[in-house]
């Protein structure tokens, strides 16, 4: 996550605090803020928590699992490609791990045909790193 929306919610605990505990009293301010704190941390946390993992069998996207044998090309996006790969190149079938906060992309191309999904884009802060741990998968196996 970016320091910029943590900063944005302490910002928002304070405010909340200063608007309860003014009219209302101390202790109200404070349960206020607590449970702002709470339910921002959830939230934030949760958001942030999207993970994409490389290892010799497996490319892991959230929640998403593929071997890497079923992976073609990985092509890293950034700019205008990385947004039209979100956006209007998008394909309906593909599957897409976004992350607003994340300028970069990579589309990996699916090679498995009994998969509908035709490739994968995600939302990466360096995605020629991403696309260079990819790179060499799709070598057949026997």
């Amino acid at each position: 996550m970016p320091v910029s929306w943590w900063i944005i919610s302490a910002a928002a605990v304070v405010t909340l605090f200063a608007i309860t505990a003014v009219p209302v009293g101390l202790l109200a301010g404070l349960i206020v803020a607590a449970v702002t704190v709470a339910v921002l941390l959830a939230i934030l946390l949760r958001y942030g928590a999207a993970r994409v993992e490389v290892d010799t069998e497996h490319l892991r996207a959230g929640r998403a699992v593929i071997e890497r044998a079923h992976l073609g090309a990985a092509e890293a996006l950034t700019g205008e490609a990385a947004r039209n790969a979100f956006g209007r190149d998008c394909d309906p079938k593909a599957y897409l791990l976004l992350r607003s906060y994340a300028s970069g992309a990579v589309r990996v191309a699916i090679n498995d045909p009994s998969d509908p999904t035709p490739y994968w884009v995600l939302a990466t802060r360096h995605p020629e790193r991403l696309a260079a741990a990819l790179s060499g998968h799709s070598v057949t196996r026997s």
